[in-house]
C-alpha cells in the first residue's frame, strides 16, 4: 500500500504543474522558456535517473533507495510550493524529478521482491490502476487546489504525501531491502556495486538535458546563437561516446543489443509516440483553456478529463484485443488513431471551444494511449529472452520517458515560436493548432515505423 500511495504521487505532480503554469507565470514573472522547465526539468530528471537508480536500488537495498527517493521528492515538492523564483522553482523539479525516480524503480522492485505469481500480477496491476488515475485526475485535482488556494498547493500537497510515505516507510516488513544477508550476498553486491555504468548513466542525460536546452530556449536565444550551436556539437560528441561507453563497459546501463531488436524498437516507438502526444497536451492544454477560453483552473482540470478518462478505463479492452489481434494492427491502429485526435484537435480548436467541439479529439487521443496501457509494457518484455527482461524493462521505459520529455520540449518551442513567447489570444490559438498538426505528423511517421518494423521482424522470423 506504501508503494501504490507514492505511486499516485508522481504522475500527479506532471500532469498537475500544467494547470498552475497560469498562476507561476503571473506571479513569479516567468517567461514562457523559464516557464517551461518547471515540467521539462521534472521530465528530464526522471527519464535520466530512472535506470540507474534501479541499479542502485540492486546495490544499496531497494527500501534505501525508495526512502532516499521519497525524501527527494519530499524536499523538492516543498521547495517548490515555497519557491520565490522560477529558478529555485525549476532546480526544485528536478530534485523531485530525481526522487521520483528512485522510488519508482525500487518501489517497482519491492513489489517484485514481495509478491509472487498471481498475487503479483495483481500488485502490478493495481499499480497500473493508481498511475492511470493519478494521471487521469491531475489536472482536476489540481486545478481545484489552485482554485481553493494558489498554485503552490499543486507541489506542497504531494509533498504533503510523501511525508506520510516517509513516515510509513521503516515499520513495513512488506518493504525488504534487497542489502543483508550471508557474506557471500554481500560480496555480490560488492562486485555488482564496481559495475554500476556511472559513465553512461552520465553520457545518457546530458545529451537529453542539452535538447531540452535547445528547444526551450532555442526561440528565445536564436538557433545559431553560440550558446545553441555549442550545445549541438555537445550533443553529437556525447551521444558518440555514450554508444563507445555502452559497447564496451562489462555492465553497460543499457543494452544496445536490443535496439537490433525490431519488435521490441517496435513497441518502444509506439509507447514513446503515445505518451509524446499525450503529456504534451496535457501541459499545454490547461493553460490554453485558462487563459484563452476563460475557464478557471478547476473547470479546465474536468474538461480534461475528456483525454484522460480513456487511460483509466480501456486498458482492460486493449488487453483483451491484445489476445484476438496482431500486435501490429493493435499497436499502430491505436497510435493512429491518437494521430488522427491531433489533427482533429488542430482542426476543432479554438477561443470559443466548448466542450462538444473538443471531445471527440479529446476521447480519440486519450483512446491511442489507454488502449495500449500497459499492454504494451508487456509485448515488450516478452520480446526478449527471459534473461533479458529486467534491462528490457528498463530501456523500454526510459525511451518512453525520453521521448516524451523531447516532445513536451518540442512543443513548447513551436508554442513559442507561433506566440513570440507569451501564451495569450490569436497567436496561442495558432500555436496550439500548430502543435495539433505536428503530433498528428508525428503519429503517422511512428505508425509507419511501428508497421515497417513488424515487418522486418517477421521476415527475421521467416
Amino acid at each position: 500500500m506504501t508503494v501504490l500511495l507514492s505511486s499516485l504521487m508522481f504522475p500527479l505532480t506532471i500532469t498537475g504543474a500544467s494547470v498552475a503554469l497560469p498562476g507561476i507565470t503571473g506571479d513569479l514573472g516567468a517567461g514562457l522558456a523559464a516557464s517551461q522547465w518547471v515540467v521539462n526539468s521534472y521530465n528530464a530528471a526522471f527519464a535520466g535517473f530512472l535506470v540507474i537508480t534501479g541499479a542502485l536500488a540492486d546495490v544499496h537495498g531497494r527500501r534505501r533507495v525508495f526512502a532516499g527517493g521519497v525524501a527527494l521528492f519530499f524536499v523538492g515538492g516543498m521547495t517548490s510550493a515555497f519557491a520565490g523564483d522560477v529558478l529555485l522553482l525549476n532546480t526544485a523539479r528536478g530534485v523531485s524529478g530525481a526522487g521520483a525516480a528512485a522510488a519508482t524503480t525500487a518501489g517497482a522492485s519491492i513489489l517484485a521482491a514481495t509478491f509472487e505469481g498471481a498475487a503479483r500480477g495483481r500488485a502490478f496491476g493495481l499499480l497500473g490502476t493508481v498511475l492511470g488515475v493519478g494521471t487521469a485526475f491531475g489536472p482536476m485535482v489540481s486545478g481545484f487546489l489552485v482554485d481553493a488556494l494558489s498554485w503552490r498547493a499543486v507541489f506542497a500537497v504531494p509533498a504533503a504525501v510523501a511525508g506520510l510515505v516517509l513516515l510509513l516507510t521503516p515499520g513495513l516488513p512488506v518493504l525488504p531491502g534487497k542489502r543483508g544477508g550471508g557474506q557471500g550476498q554481500g560480496q555480490a553486491q560488492k562486485r555488482r556495486g564496481h559495475g554500476i555504468d556511472w559513465s553512461g548513466a552520465v553520457l545518457f542525460a546530458l545529451p537529453l538535458v542539452l535538447l531540452i536546452f535547445i528547444l526551450g530556449e532555442g526561440p528565445v536565444l536564436g538557433f545559431t546563437h553560440p550558446g545553441i550551436v555549442l550545445a549541438v556539437a555537445a550533443i553529437a560528441t556525447l551521444g558518440a561516446l555514450f554508444v563507445r561507453v555502452e559497447r564496451r563497459v562489462s555492465e553497460p546501463m543499457f543494452d544496445l543489443g536490443l535496439v537490433a531488436n525490431p519488435r521490441f524498437l517496435s513497441y518502444a516507438v509506439a509507447a514513446g509516440s503515445l505518451m509524446g502526444i499525450l503529456v504534451p497536451l496535457l501541459v499545454y492544454l490547461p493553460s490554453y483553456l485558462i487563459d484563452v477560453v476563460g475557464l478557471g483552473a478547476g473547470r479546465a482540470g474536468v474538461w480534461l478529463l475528456m483525454l484522460t478518462m480513456p487511460v483509466v478505463l480501456l486498458p482492460t479492452l486493449g488487453a483483451a484485443l491484445a489476445k484476438r489481434l496482431p500486435s501490429v494492427v493493435l499497436v499502430a491502429g491505436s497510435v493512429a488513431v491518437s494521430g488522427v485526435g491531433a489533427l482533429l484537435l488542430a482542426v476543432t480548436l479554438g477561443p470559443d471551444s466548448g466542450p462538444g467541439e473538443l471531445l471527440a479529439s479529446l476521447v480519440l487521443i486519450g483512446t491511442g494511449a489507454g488502449l495500449t496501457m500497459g499492454v504494451l509494457d508487456g509485448l515488450a518484455i516478452s520480446s526478449v529472452r527471459a534473461e533479458q527482461a529486467g534491462t528490457a524493462a528498463g530501456l523500454f521505459n526510459t525511451a518512453r520517458l525520453a521521448t516524451e520529455t523531447i516532445a513536451l520540449a518540442a512543443v513548447g518551442a513551436l508554442l513559442a515560436a507561433c506566440s513570440g513567447g507569451e501564451l495569450k489570444g490569436a497567436e496561442f490559438t495558432e500555436g496550439m493548432r500548430a502543435a495539433g498538426l505536428a503530433l498528428s505528423g508525428f503519429a503517422a511517421v511512428a505508425a509507419a515505423g511501428v508497421i515497417a518494423l513488424a515487418r522486418k521482424a517477421r521476415h527475421a522470423n521467416g
